[in-house]
């Protein structure tokens, strides 16, 4: 390979690692936010989301790191989720 194609293909790696998949992430997370606080509006118990992720995350053998993935790890989901419970619970109690 030249040095011009290896530049390149570590150019496209850096870019993936470094700007698009964190991008990725960053919108998982925002979706995850947004949906807890729309179902909680709905009247659906938003606690139900946490379990759902701890289920998910018990069922998997690992799985593929963070950084190289497209969304948050369920760790990542789990810990946000439960940053948004309190929000959350106040919209689901407001509409009982």
């Amino acid at each position: 390979a030249s040095d011009r194609q290896i530049v390149l293909v570590g150019y496209g790696a850096a870019a993936s690692l470094g700007y698009l998949l964190p991008y990725s992430r960053l919108h998982e997370s925002e979706a995850d936010e947004i949906g807890i606080l729309y179902a909680a509006e709905a009247g659906y118990d938003p606690r139900v989301a946490i379990d759902f992720w701890q289920r998910m995350s018990a069922s998997k053998d690992g799985g593929v790191p963070e950084i190289l993935s497209t969304h948050p790890s369920d760790s990542t989901r789990i810990r946000r989720l439960q940053a948004m419970m309190p929000d959350a619970l106040q919209i689901y109690e407001a509409g009982r």
